[in-house]
């Protein structure tokens, strides 16, 4: 077989520019793994990458395969590869500087694979990857979030924000989320204090918060620089913090766009997963060809949990 079916683009704009077509199947290169997709995804990331957004990080090259997650049975291994093998379960984080997993196969670095957790089928796992990280980066690696501290944590109830909750609330943090749709999902995840914020003003009940996980930005980001107390982090997914405006709190910031190679990462994410300890919530299932569909609702903002696409049936 020397093609596949995916996802790409020809250009940068809106949903209509994502294509379901047929292109050239890949080959695993040396260090890399070639993966059967039985499941991807679509994150902001996906939708900020397909609108151009990104091109002062990112410099894509088209058609370009969207899509930075996936689960699915390695197909191949390349020169050098000895951690994994055909038939092999994996989920990976793959996509981000290069072709992607919204795809019938994809190209990962072994650095950027684990085997998937055993409890989980494809659909979940391939829920994991991209907003895992972003979150273990955020709360673990730049805030340094530990027991007893105070995070709170924006858009709570989505794909970021879900699993931040829970790996906060692992660390033995004390979480307060916002939301809107998805009060008592937010409860059941384990937050100690739910904010509506259509109706509420966060910044007139929270303060001397530790950490602040903005997953919205715009004026939510600016009016969350008053609930931190001195010291404290505000790190964003969505909009570079001003510096100036951090020293001016006399508090600090940061700015995810990629986490590094992810491999042990996810490794860990695997065990907590199988513990039971961490638990991926998915309420949208797609087949692949409603790409278009799926992009359009993640940039709605208001789905639960993760939106996924099927690949395998």
């Amino acid at each position: 077989m020397t093609s596949m079916k995916a996802v790409r683009i020809h250009d940068y704009g809106g949903p209509d520019v994502l294509r379901y077509e047929d292109a050239p199947r890949p080959k695993a290169g040396p260090g890399e793994v070639l993966i059967r997709v039985y499941a991807t995804t679509v994150n902001p990331f996906d939708c900020a990458a397909r609108a151009g957004y990104l091109t002062s990080f990112f410099k894509y090259s088209f058609p370009l395969i969207m899509g930075t997650d996936v689960s699915g049975v390695i197909e191949e291994v390349g020169e050098g590869v000895t951690d994994f093998s055909p038939g092999d379960d994996v989920f990976a984080r793959t996509g981000v500087f290069r072709d992607g997993a919204n795809a019938e196969y994809a190209v990962a670095f072994v650095s950027e694979v684990a085997k998937k957790p055993h409890s989980l089928d494809h659909i979940h796992s391939a829920a994991l990857p991209h907003v895992t990280l972003t979150a273990w980066q955020a709360l673990y690696e730049l805030a340094n979030l530990s027991a007893g501290q105070t995070v709170l944590i924006h858009a709570a109830a989505g794909g970021v924000g879900h699993i931040a909750v829970q790996l906060a609330k692992l660390r033995g943090a004390k979480v307060i989320g916002t939301a809107t749709d998805h009060l008592d999902f937010i409860n059941d995840l384990g937050v100690d204090k739910a904010i509506n914020y259509a109706t509420t003003a966060f910044e007139d009940t929270v303060k001397d918060v530790d950490v602040v996980l903005d997953l919205v930005g715009g004026e939510t980001q600016q009016r969350s620089w008053k609930v931190l107390k001195s010291g404290g982090i505000l790190i964003s997914t969505v909009q570079q913090p001003s510096e100036e405006t951090a020293v001016t709190h006399g508090v600090r910031q940061a700015f995810i766009v990629s986490a590094p190679p992810v491999a042990q990462t996810l490794t860990e994410v695997a065990g907590l997963v199988d513990a039971g300890k961490l638990i991926p919530t998915v309420s949208v299932i797609l087949p692949l060809q409603e790409i278009q569909k799926a992009h359009e609702m993640i940039e709605g903002r208001h789905t639960k949990g993760k939106l996924v696409l099927k690949v395998v049936n």
